[in-house]
C-alpha cells in the first residue's frame, strides 16, 4: 500500500502542478511579466468539472449504503455550476451576479431534487433522498468552490501552497502515526487517528508552508509557519468529515479507482473542508 501510495501520489501531484503551472502560464498569472487575462484559472475549472462526475459516482455508492439515492442527473451538473461559480463571476463586474448566482443555483437545484423524486419513487424516502442528494450539492459543489476562488483571487502560488500544505499534513498524519501513534484521538469516528498523527500534521504543515512561502513570497514566515500549523489540524478534521461518511456507509474507502489512497473523496476530503477557512485567510492577510 505505500509503494502505491508513493508511485501514485507522485503522479497525481506532478499532473496537478504542471496543469496548474500551465494553467497559470496561459492566463499572465504566474509571474507578474507576462500580461494578466481578464479570465483566470480555465483549465483549472475543467479539472474541477471534470472531477466533480465521478465524485459524485462515489458518493452516490456511499449513500446508496446508507438506504438512499442520489439523484446524479440533479447533483453533478448542479455541483459543477456552484464548483465553478467564482470562473462565471469573472464575465460580470456586478456582485449582484454572483450573490444572485449563489442564491439561484441551490434554490433551482433544490427544486429540483423534489421533482426528480416524486418522478422516479413519489413519495417514498423524500426527505431522505433530498437531504441526501443536497448534501452532495454543497459538499462537493460549494465547498469546492472557495478552492477556485483561492485560484482566481491570489493565483497558483497560493493555491499550490495551499494544497501542497494541505496534503503535506496527511503525509505527516501517516507517517508519526504509524511511527508513534499510541493515543487514539477519537476510535469511534477513524479508529486509525491518533494524537500523535495530528501532532505530526501540524508539524509537517507547519514545515511545507514555512518552505513553500519561503521560495515563493506569498506571506511572512511567521504568517506561513501559523497557516501550515492550524490548516494541518483542520485538514485532520476534514479527512474526519469523510470518515464520518464512509463509516455511515460502511465502507472503508470511497471507491478503489487510486491505488493505495482509495477514491477521489479520499483524496480531496481535507482540502475540500478547509477550503472556507483558507479563504478567509488569505483574504485577511494577503487582501
Amino acid at each position: 500500500m505505500l509503494k502505491n501510495r508513493l508511485l501514485f501520489g507522485s503522479i497525481m501531484a506532478a499532473v496537478f502542478v504542471g496543469l496548474i503551472l500551465l494553467d497559470g502560464h496561459l492566463d499572465g498569472s504566474l509571474t507578474q511579466a507576462a500580461p494578466k487575462r481578464p479570465v483566470q484559472a480555465t483549465i483549472f475549472t475543467l479539472m474541477i468539472a471534470f472531477l466533480a462526475i465521478p465524485a459524485q459516482f462515489e458518493m452516490g455508492n456511499l449513500i446508496k449504503q446508507t438506504g438512499a439515492h442520489l439523484f446524479k442527473l440533479v447533483t453533478i451538473p448542479t455541483s459543477i455550476l456552484l464548483g465553478s461559480s467564482f470562473f462565471w463571476a469573472q464575465y460580470f463586474d456586478s456582485h449582484g451576479f454572483f450573490i444572485m448566482y449563489l442564491l439561484w443555483v441551490p434554490a433551482f437545484s433544490f427544486l429540483a431534487l423534489f421533482f426528480t423524486q416524486a418522478l422516479k419513487f413519489g413519495t417514498d424516502g423524500t426527505i431522505r433522498n433530498v437531504a441526501a442528494s443536497f448534501f452532495a450539492i454543497i459538499y462537493l459543489g460549494f465547498l469546492c468552490s472557495f478552492i477556485l476562488g483561492i485560484r482566481i483571487a491570489w493565483g497558483p502560488w497560493v493555491l499550490l501552497g495551499f494544497i501542497f500544505t494541505i496534503k503535506a499534513s496527511d503525509i505527516g498524519a501517516y507517517t508519526l502515526g504509524r511511527l508513534f501513534g499510541k493515543h487514539k484521538m477519537c476510535p469511534t469516528i477513524s479508529p486509525g487517528k491518533t494524537w500523535e498523527g495530528l501532532a505530526g500534521a501540524a508539524l509537517f504543515g507547519a514545515g511545507v508552508s514555512f518552505g513553500f512561502s519561503h521560495f515563493s513570497g506569498i506571506m511572512s514566515p511567521l504568517w506561513a509557519v501559523g497557516f501550515g500549523a492550524v490548516f494541518g489540524v483542520l485538514g485532520q478534521m476534514g479527512d474526519l468529515v469523510e470518515s464520518m461518511i464512509k463509516r455511515d456507509a460502511a465502507s472503508k474507502d470511497s471507491s478503489a479507482s487510486i491505488p493505495g489512497f482509495g477514491g477521489i473523496l479520499d483524496v480531496i476530503d481535507s482540502p475540500l473542508a478547509t477550503a472556507p477557512a483558507a479563504f478567509a485567510f488569505f483574504y485577511c492577510v494577503i487582501g
